[in-house]
């Protein structure tokens, strides 16, 4: 929901990568089904200290949140991006595989 503001907070901080924006158009739960799915084929690990995500993709029940899990849905939208939630049918390179 930042929109410009996100986008020029990241610039004025320095970074000069890629910025993409995003729609929800699907609810958190539909958006999150195929990562979700990933993770339990053992086709997404995580590395780091990632505690706070790691406690909302642990803790997160939709129809009792009171609050927006920020960090799962930017994950989320971030694999998605990355090729995580192809459509049927296609398949992730041999040579994006396990990294």
């Amino acid at each position: 929901q930042g929109g410009d503001m996100a986008e020029e907070t990241l610039r004025n901080a320095g970074f000069k990568g890629r910025v993409i924006r995003v729609h929800a158009s699907k609810g958190k739960y539909a958006r999150a089904e195929p990562i979700s799915a990933l993770y339990e084929q053992g086709r997404v690990a995580n590395r780091g200290n990632l505690y706070v995500l790691e406690n909302q993709l642990m803790e997160y029940v939709p129809a009792t949140a009171k609050k927006s899990p920020d960090r799962l849905d930017a994950m989320v939208y971030a694999l998605t991006e990355l090729g995580g939630a192809q459509p049927m049918g296609m398949m992730i390179p041999k040579r994006l595989q396990g990294r």
